[in-house]
Order: C-alpha cells, then structure tokens, then sequence
C-alpha cells in the first residue's frame, strides 16, 4: 500500500485562472503527486504526494520554479471540513455515545462531539475521504433524524444601518446646540477686539474698562457672578454632554474596565473635565458673589462632540458601502444543487436536490441553463456559455467545454453541464472573495493602528502633564506669589492668597487638559 499524505502551500503572485491551470497542469506531471487543487482567492495549493518519493518543500520548490512564490503551510488542518448538525430523536447518554462511537470508527472522521441538551452535533472531517452527506446517511441508519444547521445567509451582521443612525443622530444633537454655542464664542470675540480697540485709542482705566465689559450684554449678571454668556453656555452644553457623548461614555467606560485607554477615553476625559470643571466654578462664583465673570470651557465639549461624532457617521456610512457590496455577493451564492450519478459511459443514473453546505468534493453537478453553479468544479460533460461577470467583470459570456473550470456563483446561459465539484463550501471562489472583505472590514488600517496605538500612551501622558502643572503651580505660588498675581487676572482680592494660588494651579492643569484633548481630533 502506498501511503499518500497531503500538505498545503501558500501560493503567492497568480492573478488568474491560467495561473492555476499552469501550476495544476506542472505538478501533475511530476513524479510522486497524486493530485493537486488549486484555489485562486484563497491563495492556496492542496498537495497530495507519497512522501516516499517526493517532499513538501520540494514541491514548494517546483511551484517556485514556474514563478510563483510558494511556502508550505505548517498547520496542516487548515483544510478540514467541519459540519454542523441539529439531530432529533436521541433520549439518553448511549445514544450520544453511540453516534460518537459510529462516527469515530468511520474512516476521515477525525473528530465528533454531541450535545444532548442541544441536540447538536459538531463533526470535523477529511473532505478527501469522507463527505457531509455520508455522514449524515451514517446518522439516519442509526435510527435518528439529522438536518444541517441552518446558516443565517443573509448577512445581517454586516449591516451598519444602526450605527449610521446612532452616529447621525448623535452628530445632529451636537452641532444643533454647537452653532449657538461658536456663535456666542465669536461674538465675544468680535466685543473683546473691540474694547482692546476703544482701550487702545482712548486710554481707559482698568475700572472703566470693567464698567464697559460688564454693560455688554452677554457679560451681564443675571445673578451675581453668573453672565449670560456662561448661562446659555451651560445650558447649550447640558443636552450635549448627555446625548451628543452618550455613545462615548459607553466605549470610553469599557475600554477603561478592560484597563485600556483608547480615543473615546481621552475625549470624555476631556469634555466631562471641562464640563465639570466650569460648572464648579460658577457655582463657586456664584456663592461669592464674584463681580468678574470666571473664565469657563462650555464650549469645549460641543464642538469636539461635533467633530469626532461627524468622523464617526462617515466612517460607518463607508463601512455600509462595503457591506451592501458583500451582501449582494453572499446573495449571488445558489441555496441548492443536483447532484446526478452517472453510470458507465457518463448515463445518468438518478439525480436530487440537495442543499449546497451538502455538496462533496468529486461529486458530479447537473446546471440546466439559466441555473447558478453552485461549487467551483470542472466540466464533465457537456458545451455552454456561462456568464463570469460577477468574479471577473467580464461582460462577454465565456465558453465552456469538458475540461474547463468554472466558478461558484456565475450563471449557466444555454447549455446543460455536468461539473465534477473540485472546491465547496467555504473554499468556493465566492465564498473566498466574501471571507476576504469580511477580513478586510475587521482588520485595522495600519495608520489607525498607530493612532491607537499613541493614544493608549498619549492618554496618561496627558493626564500626567496636567498633574505635573498642577503641583509646579501650587509651589511656584507658595514659593513667588507675585508670579501667580500677575497672571491670575481679576481675582477676588477678599479670599486668601493660598485659595487663589489652589484655584489658579487649578485652572492651568483643566487648560492643559481641555487643550490636549483636541488633539485627539489630531490622532482621530
């Protein structure tokens, strides 16, 4: 007996099917290969040789040689076929048993379990030796009815509707109570440019410089320390912080459970500070009646809301692109197949409808014209054109004869074929084109890992800056006060020197706080 093993080599630089046909068409003839499948999306060469006469790596080497890159691959399981089950009618423990004992014995079988309380069984197998539908015949001779796990083909996962919905939603919010909010910020400005003006040209003092900034109207109290401006401010940034961050609060609070610090961490880090920050110290002015109005950060939060929530919309609206894409694909894939059995000579014997996950490799396909292939197979019998479009692009049907290779999910237009299916499952072309996008999808961009990256260090840094200004001024004011009083503008003089040092050391590490946050829009 010749033993005869199986190895796989990942095939890198082929482009199209020729590319196949030339490595299958090579190898085959080389001494010591049994056979040889090629699978073009996947990148992939399944080997069968006797390991007497020729090695893995020497068959790697002979792919080489025709001008393809080529490794073999190390985990050999790769190409297991793995079958889901829901069996009915099993009672107690020995029936279990007695599956899993049947199955085991079973030649290609390599590995089963069954759940009573679920009434599944889980089944990985050699597609080489052994095939889904044999598997579920050994199951109903047992005396049990079997169906397959039911696939959920409609690709709802890949549905990002909700999330644009969220996003766009959460964007809505933030810039309805953001316009405000720069409205008054550049109409302060515009005043205080203004007044630097008026100050300039006709040498005011400071008192009535404080006269002419309080009569404006924003700057008015309504109740002692607190301005209009600060008040709308505050009420504008409210609905924001609650439903503009909402979605933030939720990463950012997971992502610190799981001990990590991400985007969303910085930026509610940053908004809620500021938030917190400003609506302490109104309250402090209020309770000290304080006649000039704090500097607070209102605006902070909104306008970082808008960006980042904005940033966030698109994202999903591109990724709902690419989605709708692969859902149109994953609906190209035919539900059902004929499989025929053929006699001598090529004479149909009979023929029935299975479903497509029931397919095995070398069985032999009927597709009547105007049917969808449902495996990637080889012609047997029989002349066609068969619309490719849909993988290749290409507009002109293209002719089919015994020996050609065609691919899952294009269409038969007039001819009857008999295909040999070569791959199934999840090793058909389409199958392989719809797991490459899903990969794509999930996968990072290199540059967004970077960022994230940063910002897992950029975070505590921040937060470490902040602390460090915090403490520097806390002890430059204890140690030079004057420092503090020239740069503390418009202090109360009535409270102590140590309260207006805390306060103002206070204010500079929020600013380093508020300020650095942005710089997540940067990251982002």
């Amino acid at each position: 007996t010749k033993t005869i093993s199986k190895c796989y080599v990942q095939v890198t630089g082929m482009t199209c099917a020729s590319c196949v046909a030339n490595i299958e068409r090579n190898l085959r003839r080389e001494d010591g290969i049994h056979s040889i499948l090629v699978a073009l999306m996947a990148g992939k060469a399944e080997v069968r040789y006797n390991p007497a006469i020729i090695h893995p790596s020497t068959i790697a080497e002979l792919i080489r040689e025709l001008g393809f890159g080529a490794t073999v691959m190390e985990n050999c399981n790769e190409g297991d076929g793995i079958l889901e089950l829901v069996v009915r009618g099993m009672t107690c423990a020995s029936c279990v048993h007695k599956i899993e004992s049947t199955l085991t014995k079973t030649n290609g079988v390599l590995y089963c379990s069954v759940a009573l309380a679920t009434n599944k069984a889980h089944i990985k197998y050699d597609p080489e030796l052994v095939g889904p539908r044999d598997i579920i015949q050994m199951i109903k001779d047992l005396g049990f009815t079997t169906s397959l796990v039911k696939k959920d083909r409609s690709a709802s996962h890949l549905d990002h509707k909700q999330e644009i919905r969220q996003w766009r939603r959460s964007f809505l919010v933030s810039l309805f109570f953001c316009i405000p909010v720069m409205g008054l910020m550049i109409y302060m400005m515009i005043m205080d440019s203004q007044l630097a003006d008026a100050h300039t040209h006709h040498n005011m003092s400071a008192e009535e410089m404080e006269a002419l900034h309080s009569s404006m109207f924003l700057e008015r109290q309504l109740l002692p320390g607190l301005s209009v401006m600060n008040f709308l401010s505050f009420l504008l940034c409210v609905p924001v912080q609650m439903f503009g961050g909402w979605h933030f609060y939720i990463q950012a609070y997971k992502a610190v459970k799981h001990k990590t610090a991400n985007m969303d961490v910085l930026i509610v880090l940053a908004t809620s500070i500021a938030f917190v920050y400003s609506f302490v110290i109104l309250l402090v002015a209020m309770a000290e009646k304080a006649k000039v109005n704090p500097v607070t950060f209102f605006d902070t939060p909104p306008m970082l809301f808008v960006f980042i929530s904005l940033g966030r919309w698109l994202e999903h609206v591109a990724k709902g692109k690419t989605s709708e894409a692969l859902a149109r694909l994953i609906s190209l894939q035919a539900t059902e197949a004929t499989i025929v059995t053929l006699g001598p000579d090529n004479i149909l014997l009979s023929e029935e409808q299975v479903d497509v996950e029931l397919v095995q490799r070398g069985d032999v396909v009927k597709v009547t014209p105007g049917g969808k292939f449902p495996v990637d197979g080889r012609v047997i019998e029989g002349h066609s054109m068969v619309d490719e479009s849909l993988i290749t692009g290409e507009a002109m049907p293209v002719t089919k004869k015994p020996g050609n290779t065609v691919i899952a999910g294009s269409i038969n237009q007039n001819g009857s074929l008999l295909i040999s299916a070569t791959h199934v499952g999840a090793d058909t072309t389409l199958s392989q084109i719809v797991k490459l996008v899903e990969e794509a999808q999930t996968s990072k961009a290199p540059i967004q890992k970077f960022a994230d990256k940063l910002s897992g260090y950029f975070v505590p840094f921040i937060v470490a800056v902040s602390v460090v200004t915090l403490f520097a001024w806390i002890i430059i004011g204890f140690v030079d006060f004057e420092i503090v009083e020239k740069y503390f503008l418009g202090y109360n003089k009535s409270i102590s020197a140590a309260e207006v040092v805390i306060r103002f050391a206070f204010q500079a590490s929020i600013t380093v706080l508020c300020i650095a946050c942005p710089c997540s829009l940067g990251l982002a």
